[in-house]
């Protein structure tokens, strides 16, 4: 098993971009006359702005005004409108037009989405970023189309450093122990298991009033769930990239409601989706985590923010949890499903071997391009306060 350290500092690119030279190429205007008006309706269990996710479907609403005249997209965050199995129903019925997803929240509506889930296995940035040209990824996305009315256009990362925030540090079994930590989903709950936790599976939107009555002690978040979070749960630990949860988003739409739509707004669409939308995901994902631990830090697990576990004390964690995730995934799915399973473990570890630390354009995002991203959402949370 490989273990990843994460940098204390990051070597970024700061050559003269344009925005179109950071990875995001802007769709082609198709014939306004061609194109259909539309209002979709995108439901996630992310929380608001600043969070990274949730700045990217903001990107996406302004884009889809310009690409498509006339269409708007009402934004629902934090479950405000469906949680992820729900909103799976609800464009199986066509009742939703898309979902911002989690492959290990929508295992609770299809076990087989737990098949990429698992800590220590997509363990750097170019192996995350490889996910898409897996035969895992390509098999789901196929099951959800087949079984859910489900098109899945790709997926996004969720932060590459999902750790453990609490009002104390959890660093070594001895401290997990009968601790009520919110979990992102039933893989995880394995794993906390191992460690010696007792998982709570809740809404993020529930998170902050659970911490403050003390109904959950600490949760398994991102590190734009932490920036929520930090005042109840300040003492955040990560045990390097995807180090505690290996999970991603994937960003889908209702087949139900696709097939409405002719062939120029579907195209307009997909490209937008796919060669804007996600690839802004993945960077501003990227320099958000960058910039959290730019500000939260600290190389002392004593004090409050962000402590990343040295290489023995990620052991003692891997040691702990072995093939529990892996096992556990094959007994909550059919059996055709266990060869699924171990091909994602091997395919996994050779996209990690394959993409090492620093290999990949993503690590060399110019953040500079992103700031006014962050910085728009702050005024206005700023603002909301005062």
């Amino acid at each position: 098993m490989t273990y990843s350290h994460i940098p204390l500092k990051y070597s970024f690119g700061f050559a003269a971009m344009t925005v179109c030279a950071v990875g995001l190429t802007f769709s082609p205007p198709a014939a306004a006359q061609d194109l259909q008006p539309v209002t979709i309706r995108i439901a996630s269990d992310v929380s608001p702005p600043p969070h990274p996710a949730a700045i990217a479907q903001e990107f996406f609403k302004e884009r889809l005004a310009k690409v498509i005249p006339g269409s708007k997209l009402r934004i629902f965050t934090a479950g405000g409108l469906y949680n992820v199995p729900e909103a799976v129903e609800a464009m199986r019925d066509g009742n939703l037009e898309m979902t911002w997803g989690q492959f290990g929240k929508s295992a609770q509506i299809d076990p087989y989405m737990s098949i990429v889930n698992g800590p220590m296995l997509l363990n750097t940035p170019g192996a995350m970023n490889s996910l898409d040209k897996l035969e895992t990824f390509k098999f789901l996305k196929t099951r959800m189309s087949k079984v859910h009315g489900v098109k899945i256009f790709g997926t996004a990362h969720i932060s590459m450093y999902i750790g453990l925030g609490a009002g104390e540090r959890l660093l070594k079994p001895a401290d997990f122990k009968g601790k009520k930590i919110r979990s992102t989903g039933p893989a995880e709950n394995v794993a906390l298991k191992k460690w010696g936790a007792n998982p709570v599976t809740m809404a993020f939107g529930d998170v902050p009033p659970a911490l403050q009555t003390k109904v959950v002690d600490g949760l398994i978040t991102s590190l734009g769930g932490f920036i929520s979070v930090k005042d109840q749960a300040p003492y955040f630990t990560i045990a390097g990239i995807n180090g505690m949860v290996g999970d991603y988003y994937w960003i889908g739409a209702s087949e139900k409601w696709w097939n409405t739509l002719n062939k120029p707004t579907q195209t307009a669409l997909q490209n937008l989706i796919v060669d804007e939308v996600i690839p802004f995901q993945k960077r501003i994902n990227w320099c958000n985590d960058k910039r959290v631990l730019d500000l939260y830090q600290t190389t002392d697990p004593s004090k409050p923010g962000i402590y990343v576990m040295t290489g023995s004390q990620q052991k003692v964690l891997a040691d702990l949890l072995g093939d529990a995730t892996t096992d556990w995934v094959k007994k909550e799915t059919p059996e055709d499903a266990n060869p699924w399973v171990d091909k994602f473990v091997q395919q996994a570890k050779a996209a990690s071997t394959a993409n090492p630390l620093g290999s990949t354009e993503l690590e060399k995002t110019d953040c500079s391009k992103y700031a006014s991203w962050f910085n728009r959402f702050a005024k206005k949370k700023k603002k909301k306060k005062s």
